[in-house]
């Protein structure tokens, strides 16, 4: 491990760490990523790889627009390893009612530069063709894709070693100190410390307003071209912000294997990553009413992983003032591959001091909730 000269310690090689890691390595810092397990081992590898718009609120909706703008710009670099699929998400209205909701989702994207087209149920179908008759409508979005998260981090990850940065894998950080953190007996120091460590931050910085929130996903045999887009329901947004016990919601993906990846649940159980059948037969059944033909494919793996969540639904990114030199990048339960790049930026700018798209206020760690 090398445990002198750096300007910047990055707790955490997920994909949130990595494009800090990467952003700051752009910026000239000597930049050491340490992580208690594999790179990408954690959130990353186990959820669903989408780059979305989304528009919870109107600080969520600013950060992943922001963020889709600097994923394009890199995906006429991404290596076929990162299996990008720009299939645009279709949000699904099952009756008149939640139509309205699309409407104002349509409202609300375009005031934020989102493409979207609104499509009728017969426009629908022939988008869709698995979705069962009688769904009342959806709203397309054709700049949403589909990536494969553990690769997209690794390439991060090689671009941030290309301007000088190092990793070291099964490192566990014990303690973050002042300019500084220790792992076993050995103190490193640096002026900036980044604690990117997903659900598992608040262990490192204990009043940091994260949760872990499990959830389910599950995956298909290769079946090419049944699914054609992402397919999410309109109530996924009001599922994700709840903080009930225990919920699920339609979110499926096509991915460029030809598979079809299935979601999503949200659970508050702690650290108990076991499978709840309950949860995951509710979760697969949710998929199948709506697209009825899923119930015919092979399903060959289920799992389960952790979301950093927090209440009001917006990561936390910027400075932790009680601990000098300590900066937060976490907490962004279920947009972390999305907003990663926008992450990075953004952190880089404020650490540097430069001027920046977007203001740090609304994510500030120690914003009340």
């Amino acid at each position: 491990m090398r445990s002198g000269g750096c300007d910047a310690i990055v707790i955490g090689a997920g994909i949130v760490g990595l494009a800090c890691a990467e952003a700051l390595s752009r910026d000239g810092m000597r930049v050491l990523v340490l992580d208690a397990g594999d790179v990408a081992g954690g959130a990353t590898a186990a959820g669903m790889g989408h780059l979305v718009a989304m528009d919870g609120a109107p600080a969520q909706l600013a950060l992943t627009s922001y963020s889709l703008r600097l994923w394009r710009d890199l995906m006429p670099g991404l290596p076929p390893r990162v299996e990008l699929d720009s299939c645009g998400t279709l949000w699904i209205a099952e009756d008149p009612g939640q139509l309205v909701l699309l409407r104002e989702k349509e409202r609300l994207y375009a005031a934020a530069s989102v493409r979207t087209e609104m499509l009728d149920a017969h426009e629908l179908r022939r988008a869709e063709p698995e979705l069962r008759e009688g769904l009342a409508g959806a709203l397309f979005v054709p700049d949403d894709a589909v990536i494969y998260a553990p690769t997209a981090a690794l390439f991060l990850l090689h671009e941030a070693e290309r301007k000088g940065a190092a990793v070291t894998q099964w490192c566990r950080v014990d303690e973050v100190l002042p300019n500084g953190v220790r792992c076993g007996g050995e103190r490193l120091s640096a002026g900036i410390v980044v604690n990117a460590a997903g659900s598992s931050a608040p262990a490192l910085t204990p009043s940091l307003p994260i949760v872990p929130r499990k959830g389910h996903l599950a995956i298909t045999d290769r079946y090419p071209g049944f699914c054609r887009h992402q397919v999410v329901e309109i109530g996924y947004l009001a599922d994700a912000h709840a903080m009930t016990q225990e919920s699920v919601a339609l979110n499926v993906q096509p991915r460029i294997t030809g598979q079809v990846l299935i979601g999503s649940s949200r659970e508050l159980v702690g650290w108990d990553g076991a499978i709840n059948r309950s949860v995951l037969r509710r979760m697969l059944a949710r998929a199948v009413s709506f697209m009825p033909s899923l119930a015919r494919l092979s399903t060959i793996r289920s799992w389960t992983g952790f979301r950093p969540a927090t209440r009001d639904g917006l990561p936390l990114i910027g400075p932790w003032e009680r601990v000098p030199g300590l900066w937060i990048a976490a907490g962004h339960e279920g947009l972390g591959i999305t907003t990663a790049l926008a992450t990075g930026r953004l952190l880089a700018d404020a650490i540097t001091g430069r001027s920046s798209e977007l203001s740090l206020l609304p994510f500030a760690p120690s914003r009340e909730m």
